[in-house]
């Protein structure tokens, strides 16, 4: 019996994590000191094979590295898990507004930064679900490792 219900599951459990999913590290708002580094990492998890390319865009344009804004790097790992990040260094409030990761082979996800000029947003104030950029990569990265094990585990049955 229990052999039955792991064929049975271990096929659902692939198809529903073979589809690749983007996450944004930290979204779906950020609020930046002025003057400080915008750090976006994006994570594609569970594509089959990395993405032959991984844009960014800010407001619908793509970001150019070589603009004369400078300080704006992007560094991108490709693998199981590919892993983009988009630095930014010496941000300005025209540095504000919608940031989006677009992977060639999964969908895109976006993030709104808003470069702040010391004073706290209405949605800090009021307990809302906008905070002040940190580090959950990690968090995110042991969920995918997790994913990945399971994944293994299934494919050494």
């Amino acid at each position: 019996m229990a052999s039955y219900g792991k064929c049975l599951i271990n096929p659902i459990f692939r198809s529903l994590v073979s589809e690749p999913k983007t996450e944004i590290v930290g979204g779906p708002e950020l609020f930046i000191d002025r003057g400080s580094t915008i750090n976006l990492t994006c994570v594609i998890l569970f594509s089959p094979e990395p993405p032959a390319y991984v844009y960014w865009n800010h407001n619908d344009s793509i970001i150019s590295y070589e603009s004369p804004r400078g300080g704006v790097t992007v560094t991108t790992a490709r693998g199981d898990t590919t892993t983009s990040v988009l630095l930014i260094r010496r941000a300005r409030p025209s540095d504000s507004g919608q940031y989006k990761c677009n992977p060639s082979n999964a969908q895109h996800q976006t993030v709104s930064v808003l470069v702040l000029n010391g004073e706290l947003p209405a949605a800090m104030q009021h307990g809302g679900q906008g905070r002040h950029q940190s580090s959950h990569l990690g968090a995110l990265l042991l969920a995918a490792l997790a994913a990945l094990a399971l994944l293994w585990h299934g494919h050494a049955s």
